[in-house]
């Protein structure tokens, strides 16, 4: 019998490279691998669904959620997670030295609806007292002109956001103070080619995120993976077998970093930077499935709702397919 032939878009990284190379095979499914960065896979599958999965913002895959026929379906698997402390980024030129100093503040979003902007905005809310609604947002590409909004939006109305002009870019503004602060998913050039006009809100950021999560024990996720809803509705059966196989890709790479010997990574202290995220997070740093990120998710869909993007608050459960909220036992 001939296996079902997916296509799966989703970046390079380590803990997808069993995918990648074959050596691990889903269940049933002949998956042809394409590496494509974030950007262009989101682009892709958000305007035209060129594939059968894709790893996707957890933020535009919770706004198609609100469309009449959803186009997808999620899997608890999450590529990417990441803490964001680090992503904020001020003009030199203004007066924003602390958070607080961001409202009333012009700040630039490359998309107001990116997942990382959620978390930031959640985050600025719920620890240092600035209410999303109380920034101008400012909208385009961080270095090329143009960049649009790849989800239409509808927003409450005490949410400002403006688009900047035609030939403008966020990065090349804010290095010279025509805006007051970046929050975007990549460092702007003009951090490392204008030093002097350019730094980071938080420039301890490791240690304040690490404060963080000591106290929330949230490690943000960035992106899911999902399935084409009419290739679910017609094999439901591929949900279970893909999320199996993520879940085992990802071993691999525990794997890898047992290994002590020699350090299979450019990274020299590799081994003491495992050994602290087993002491502060545990055994799985990274971990898949629905019950260990419930109170992450729960975050999230607050915040999206809380900035506008949600017209209801979504429970999580209602993000993936109901047969990978739970697993049989022997």
């Amino acid at each position: 019998m001939s296996k079902l032939r997916l296509t799966l878009a989703c970046w390079n990284y380590d803990r997808t490279r069993g995918l990648a190379e074959g050596l691990i095979q889903p269940e049933g499914i002949d998956l042809i691998y394409l590496n494509l960065p974030v950007e262009e896979t989101f682009f892709r599958m958000l305007r035209y669904q060129e594939f059968d999965v894709a790893e996707m913002s957890l933020s535009s895959y919770t706004v198609s959620l609100f469309q009449e026929n959803p186009p997808f379906i999620a899997i608890p698997v999450f590529p990417s997670r990441m803490f964001r402390h680090g992503s904020i980024f001020v003009s030199t030129k203004g007066n924003v030295r602390e958070p607080k100093d961001l409202i009333g503040k012009r700040v630039g979003n490359p998309e107001y609806q990116l997942t990382a902007l959620v978390w930031i905005r959640g985050i600025l809310s719920d620890e240092y007292g600035v209410p999303p609604h109380s920034v101008e947002y400012w909208t385009g590409g961080e270095e090329q002109p143009g960049r649009e909004e790849k989800v239409a939006l509808s927003l409450p109305p005490d949410f400002k956001v403006k688009r900047i002009g035609p030939s403008q870019t966020l990065s090349q503004m804010l290095a010279d103070g025509e805006l007051d602060a970046l929050y975007a998913p990549r460092s702007p050039s003009t951090f490392v080619t204008r030093p002097k006009d350019v730094r980071r809100l938080f420039e301890n950021y490791a240690e304040v995120e690490r404060a963080y999560y000591s106290k929330t024990k949230v490690f943000p996720i960035m992106h899911v993976v999902v399935i084409r809803r009419d290739i679910y509705d017609r094999h439901p059966w591929v949900a279970q077998s893909l999320y199996k196989a993520f879940v085992e890709s990802k071993r691999l790479v525990y794997e890898d970093f047992k290994e002590t010997a020699a350090i299979k990574a450019m990274l020299p202290w590799l081994t003491s930077h495992v050994e602290e995220l087993r002491q502060m997070i545990g055994q799985d740093w990274w971990p898949y499935g629905f019950e260990s990120s419930q109170h992450v998710i729960e975050t999230f869909l607050r915040y999206h709702h809380e900035q506008g993007l949600s017209k209801r608050r979504l429970q999580p459960e209602e993000l993936f397919a109901p047969e990978t909220l739970a697993t049989y036992r022997i």
